[in-house]
């Protein structure tokens, strides 16, 4: 395991280096790009890799070092040089971590581990810097302190707030302690997302197995010997367990799905609780999650527990009348058996299919990808008042990979990467991932950069890429992310993320736009015969949109309550076992089992390795795109200046000032639950 790298060590490292040499190495790394010039990554090496981690590491040290050699500086002295090296931090942290997601190449994908690794421990050793601190604490009893306003004062509360929440306040014992478990953390994250991201686990079946599977979608997947090898993966799996008429092949699907990992991710999840566990007690809190929810909009666990509480409560009617109905429509098929966790989605679907004439497979060939993502940029562009321009020829990690850039008029917003499709060891999952942060630096201003990684299924020489109604919905989700770090306009990059419950909502509000059937008529054609989406599937699939969203959220507050309390309810004097957690909450809902006990999610469930504490945030953002939604209802879908006030208020705030005020200005009175509730078929 590789050990903390103090500030000492790298400063007798830097001792030792020749200016020009530095300067040469810099000149000849693609990665040391020049402001607002796309990386050529095509030729990026893991050499490179390797050289710009540490390079990026070292010039991070050596300005932190020459502030606190400074005697009173003031605010442009302190604060926007260490924005600044927390720029360059983030920059190299973000793309050497992208780097080990994407890259074909293993050992580029090695050295983006390693630079993710050591560049993760250098927050924590600036964070924890007692010197550098008290320069902060020292401006914050000045005369310019009390004179500051707006974002400027924010940022300084802001980061003093961070340093005291990264073990800054410790005494040396602890301290020591606090930098070993962060570095240890990393590590075991990292080989838990290798576990997942490499399991390639394979369904092999035959003809009659793969009964009621769509043949657009088993042509991808037939053998030599006529028989179908279906990689296990996100992108199969809602075609096979919604489809499959054969219980048996929904059953092997669903254990080789949720035990990717599982051999070695067990053991790692529980060694990842408890050393979390070990982190929040030392930081002075009852739980890991209650450390992490005090940065949050929630602040502490209480909150999240009530929240989470209500929202399964107000499910449970609803979901005992609709599992009621799957159980019977099983029995009718297997009389004598009652459902299965593996048979949920397929019966959910078959519900779809007989009660609504909705079926999603057929659906699928009215959403090619092209003309999807064509759709969708043409939507994002007119709402939010933006241009985008794609790149000829840009240089890029793999072929399948695109570059825009993105305007306002005749101003560079930022650029954003689509790499789209799976391959081989590339994550498995779907993100807006950011690169390089926008920001004001000397030299002018950096726009920020991003990437969506997705995993939709890929085209082939007979088939485009066909989108499924969900991963239509996916798609929009996640270019709201790639618009929410295109549209931040501020002076620190420091500011430009949101708090991680808030994050999500201004994506999950762009996914209101495919539930307007004038929306999806302005792209969707079918793939082959070019005839528009038929309103009347469109208006049964509205009329459908919430015949099972009662199951769905006690599914999805199940995961809330096992993400709380993996973080908030461990105690390492007790027997802890994280598949025994899923009986005992199934026990508590009253429902029945929800999972197949014999597989093992938390084995290849992303959130809980690296977004722990995090899962809740996906419904109390939602709390807030519902709501910002109904300016659009109001104004109309398309309406530009309802878009722009969006982008400007909400997308370009990032932390600049306090979110529940920038909503409450959009939406010209205090937030409110009313449209969530009313959008998953609840009453208030």
């Amino acid at each position: 395991m590789r050990k903390l790298l103090c500030f000492g060590l790298a400063l007798a490292f830097l001792s030792c280096q020749k200016p020009q040499e530095t300067e040469m190495e810099k000149h000849e790394n693609p990665l040391f790009n020049q402001l607002n010039t796309p990386i050529d990554f095509q030729t990026v090496t893991a050499d490179h890799v390797r050289q710009y981690a540490q390079l990026s590491l070292d010039r991070c040290v050596n300005a932190v070092d020459q502030i606190k050699r400074m005697d009173n500086p003031g605010f442009e002295e302190l604060f926007f040089t260490y924005d600044e090296i927390i720029a360059d931090l983030n920059q190299a942290y973000q793309i050497s971590h992208m780097l080990y997601w994407v890259s074909p190449d293993s050992a580029t994908r090695a050295e983006g581990d390693k630079g993710n690794r050591r560049l993760d421990s250098i927050y924590t050793s600036i964070g924890s810097d007692k010197e550098l601190f008290q320069k902060f604490m020292a401006f914050k009893g000045t005369e310019a302190y009390g004179q500051l306003e707006g974002h400027r004062k924010k940022l300084v509360d802001d980061i003093i707030f961070d340093f005291e929440r990264s073990g800054v306040s410790l005494n040396e014992v602890d301290l020591k302690r606090y930098k070993e478990l962060n570095s240890e953390i990393t590590a075991l994250t990292s080989e838990y997302s290798k576990n997942m991201n490499t399991a390639n686990h394979i369904l092999s079946i035959d003809e009659d197995q793969a009964t009621g599977l769509s043949e657009s979608f088993l042509s991808k997947y037939q053998t030599e010997g006529g028989n179908y090898e279906i990689p296990v993966m996100p992108a199969t799996m809602r075609p096979v367990l919604d489809n499959a008429s054969n219980p048996a092949t929904r059953q092997e699907y669903n254990t080789l799905y949720y035990t990717r990992g599982a051999e070695n991710n067990l053991d790692i999840l529980d060694k990842l609780v408890a050393k979390r566990y070990e982190l929040g007690r030392l930081m002075g809190y009852h739980s890991y999650a209650g450390y992490n929810l005090a940065a949050k909009m929630a602040k502490d666990p209480e909150t999240v527990w009530r929240f989470v509480y209500d929202l399964l409560e107000r499910a449970k009617a609803k979901a005992k009348v609709e599992l009621r109905r799957l159980n019977q429509m099983k029995s009718e098929d297997a009389p004598g058996e009652s459902i299965k966790p593996w048979d949920i989605p397929y019966y959910q679907n078959r519900i779809l299919k007989e009660d609504y004439n909705v079926d999603h497979e057929m659906i699928r060939e009215y959403f090619p990808m092209e003309a999807c993502l064509q759709g969708m940029m043409d939507l994002y562009q007119e709402i939010l008042g933006v241009r985008f321009v794609k790149i000829k020829n840009p240089s890029v990690w793999h072929e399948d990979v695109d570059l825009y850039e993105v305007y306002e008029g005749e101003r560079l917003m930022g650029m954003f990467y689509l790499d789209l499709f799976p391959r081989p060891n590339k994550e498995s999952w779907f993100y807006g991932v950011p690169m390089i942060s926008g920001h004001q630096t000397a030299e002018g201003y950096q726009v920020p950069v991003s990437m969506l990684l997705g995993n939709f299924t890929k085209p082939t020489e007979e088939l485009p890429s066909l989108l499924s109604y969900k991963e239509l919905n996916t798609l929009f989700h996640e270019f709201g992310h790639i618009m929410d770090g295109m549209s931040y306009k501020g002076e620190f990059a420091y500011q430009e993320g949101s708090k991680s419950d808030f994050v999500e909502a201004m994506s999950q509000l762009f996914e209101n736009w495919i539930m307007d059937y004038d929306i999806i008529n302005s792209f969707a054609r079918h793939y082959e015969t070019g005839e528009p989406f038929p309103k009347e599937i469109f208006d049964n699939m509205k009329e459908a949109k919430n015949v099972s969203s009662g199951t769905e959220l006690v599914i999805r507050q199940r995961m809330c309550l096992y993400d709380m309390n993996l973080y908030d309810k461990y105690d390492p004097n007790s027997d802890f076992d994280t598949d025994e957690l899923w009986v005992k909450l199934d026990e508590e809902i009253g429902m029945g089992a929800l999972s197949d006990y014999t597989t093992h999610p938390q084995s290849c469930w992303i959130h809980i390795n690296t977004h722990p504490v995090y899962y809740y945030g996906y419904y109390w953002s939602e709390v807030y795109a519902q709501d910002m939604f109904t300016q659009f209802e109001e104004n109309g879908l398309r309406d530009s200046e309802t878009g722009i006030r969006y982008r400007q208020l909400i997308l370009a705030n990032g932390t600049q000032r306090d979110i529940d005020i920038a909503v409450e200005e959009f939406l010209g009175r205090p937030s409110n639950n009313e449209a969530f509730l009313k959008s998953l078929g609840f009453e208030n």
